[in-house]
């Protein structure tokens, strides 16, 4: 992997230079930016029992579902399209090291992004509070939790993505592909658990995954209230590692 610093750098100028990047970025700030001003504001017109920062991490999956496939649709989709995948896998870079450093570079992109909205619950509190120390906007256990979700969480969501520009040359088809297997993941496994068939005692072996591997709302919950468990850790590492070794498969495929 002596290669791979290399190609970091590379694929991070790719993508800051990339519209679709600033595009992605200023819609998944104004998304947040929305949610978190209609949260404040039904705060403000009754009372409710948990906090705002709460509900405010419980929206996640709605612009995960757009930032995503926003980053990761051109990763190698437009490689394979313009005929310059085959040219880099010419230099002595691998296979391996050109999927793991346009992951790191989009995932990098992702998490940086999800800091920029640290900006909202602290401008809330200097504006409402003047002791950041003690008030509802700025619970520092909510937010390492829920941001230590997030940072989790998104090493699947972005690989997916890899996974899916890696299977097509369209950055198009890339997109929707990605946002498809990211809704089943998120929404999907939220509303399966929830039928009759995932409720029955008769198939145990299928309401024990629906119970807790697939319903990341249920993660979200726990790590915002301290919960550390290392099922949700098997969970996103063990399929990350799956999605870009699967990933390296189909680039290898495609240049033999």
């Amino acid at each position: 992997m002596k290669h791979l610093p290399c190609l970091l750098v590379k694929e991070i100028r790719s993508l800051l230079f990339a519209p679709s990047t600033y595009a992605a970025s200023a819609l998944f700030m104004m998304i947040m930016g929305i949610i978190y001003w209609l949260i404040l504001l039904e705060y403000s017109q009754e009372a409710i029992d948990s906090l705002p920062i709460i509900d405010f991490f419980k929206g996640y999956w709605l612009p995960v579902l757009i930032l995503v496939p926003m980053l990761t649709m051109r990763c190698i989709a437009e490689e394979r399209r313009q005929k310059t995948l085959e040219t880099l896998l010419t230099t002595p870079a691998s296979a391996l090291e050109v999927v793991v450093s346009k992951f790191l570079a989009a995932y990098l992109l992702y998490c940086g992004l999800w800091m920029l909205t640290l900006c909202y619950p602290i401008i809330t509190s200097y504006i409402v509070y003047s002791n950041l120390d003690f008030n509802p906007f700025m619970d520092r256990g909510i937010l390492l939790g829920g941001y230590l979700f997030i940072g989790l969480s998104g090493l699947l969501f972005v690989s997916i993505g890899i996974l899916a520009s890696s299977l097509t040359r369209s950055q198009l088809v890339a997109g929707m592909l990605c946002f498809t297997i990211l809704f089943i993941i998120i929404v999907g496994g939220f509303l399966i658990a929830r039928t009759p068939i995932s409720q029955n005692s008769i198939i145990p072996i299928i309401e024990l995954p629906m119970e807790y591997a697939l319903q990341s709302f249920i993660h979200l919950e726990d790590f915002s209230r301290g919960v550390i468990d290392t099922r949700p850790f098997s969970f996103y590492i063990s399929n990350t590692l799956l999605a870009l070794g699967v990933s390296v498969l189909v680039v290898e495929s495609k240049i033999q």
